[in-house]
């Protein structure tokens, strides 16, 4: 991504680092992501990641990376933040994918939003917003032209640090309408987060809270009727222009997609690293007795495993790069056909993730190592919830691979 120093309308806000650079933030999160690993079972039975996890994150700048110059971030851009969000992630699945969905929205809100409202949302510098994409609750307008809004958003990854929400919701409608989406952002004052999370099969410490709205009071700029971030067509929003930036007009579809398909890669490597350690340090269980290392049947399972992700790692770098540089081509945007072409990457990309440990690494790991809170153990319960979201279990396995060949040939669903 390339940095703007040149704003229209503003002399930008300095970040605390001005001279800090994409790859000193790259080398923090994987000097940090080791140390996650002794913490992984705190993390579950908190549901969250610790205050000074949080405050060492802050203070790396991490919560800054997708935050426009202008407003006092870094702007490094999509392609940082992902090997950011992959570091994290090998060190613990639970962690990187909090901080992950928790971090990733300042990219759509700066892209989405006017210069009016981002200026008052980015006005923290750090910022965190959990989304969820299912509309909830219920809004009504008040008199003054805000919107009062009610009811419980689920599944909000990032919520227990978060500055801001991002949710969508069915707005009342006037008699005959049919229902539209509406998306906003709620400042942190105006919900609370439940008590909700931790007893899921796996990502017990995402902190993927529920949201509640009790007459939520959400201004009018803070909303966007007839808006839902997946679908959003990028030509016609203001991120790019007011930014110079072509990464704030990327595809939106995609740009999440990448999100989860940096998470599959960063914790399958978690699941390799476990793995390296029981070849160096445990045997065989049948003559000849030899350090695991040393024997063809655990060099087969470790290589299939290692190239698988691999592979998985390329693909994904090579697609953030894809999306980078046609953000950069095309000044009217992202076309759905491209948008799908890179989610498809992204589901081949969990694919070999998920099978390079559920094949080759769980199976052969041995049952104590892969008891409750053993890494392995923990990689799996974590990759086999996240294919329970409904992001990869039915967008990208079904929906969007029949989009995709409608967008190219250019029929409707039969």
């Amino acid at each position: 991504m390339t940095v703007t120093r040149r704003v229209p309308g503003r002399a930008p806000t300095l970040p605390p680092e001005p001279d800090l650079t994409p790859a000193e933030v790259v080398a923090r999160a994987e000097d940090i992501g080791p140390l996650l690993v002794e913490r992984q079972g705190e993390t579950e039975k908190r549901t969250y990641y610790a205050v000074d996890t949080h405050t060492t994150f802050k203070n790396a700048g991490f919560y800054r990376i997708l935050v426009p110059r202008r407003y006092g971030g870094y702007e490094f851009g999509v392609d940082t933040f992902l090997r950011v969000v992959m570091a994290l992630a090998r060190g613990c699945p639970s962690t990187g994918w909090m901080y992950c969905l928790g971090a990733t929205h300042a990219l759509q809100v700066a892209t989405l939003f006017d210069e009016k409202a981002q200026a008052e949302l980015f006005r923290g510098g750090d910022f965190i917003c959990p989304a969820t994409i299912v509309p909830s609750g219920a809004a009504e307008r008040a008199a003054n032209g805000d919107w009062i809004l009610n009811g419980t958003f689920p599944y909000c990854s990032g919520s227990p640090y978060a500055t801001h929400f991002l949710g969508h919701t069915l707005p009342s409608q006037a008699e005959g309408e049919p229902p539209a989406p509406m998306l906003f952002v709620a400042p942190r004052e105006e919900w609370r987060r439940l008590d909700d999370w931790g007893t899921q099969l796996g990502l017990k410490g995402s902190g993927s809270h529920s949201i509640h709205f009790e007459n939520g009071r959400i201004a009018e700029h803070l909303t966007l009727p007839g808006t839902h971030m997946s679908e959003v067509d990028v030509s016609t929003t203001p991120g790019r222009q007011l930014h110079g930036n072509p990464e704030y007009g990327g595809g939106p579809l995609s740009f999440m997609l990448l999100e989860v398909s940096a998470l599959a890669v960063g914790m399958a490597k978690g699941a390799l690293d476990a793995y390296e350690n029981l070849m160096r340090n445990r045997t065989t269980l049948f003559p000849p007795i030899v350090r695991r290392a040393e024997s063809p049947d655990f060099q087969w399972w470790y290589g299939q495993a290692a190239g698988m992700i691999a592979t998985a790692e390329a693909a994904v770098l090579q697609a953030i790069g894809q999306w980078s540089a046609q953000s950069a081509r095309n000044v009217a945007g992202f076309s759905r056909e491209e948008d799908l072409r890179l989610a498809a990457i992204c589901r081949e990309a969990i694919r070999l993730a998920w099978h390079a440990v559920e094949s080759h690494l769980f199976p052969t790991a041995g049952s104590s190592s892969v008891r409750q809170g053993e890494r392995i153990e923990r990689v799996w319960r974590d990759m086999s919830t996240m294919h329970s979201h409904a992001g990869i279990g039915v967008l990208l396995a079904s929906t969007a691979t029949r989009e995709l060949a409608q967008a190219r040939f250019g029929v409707g669903e039969r």
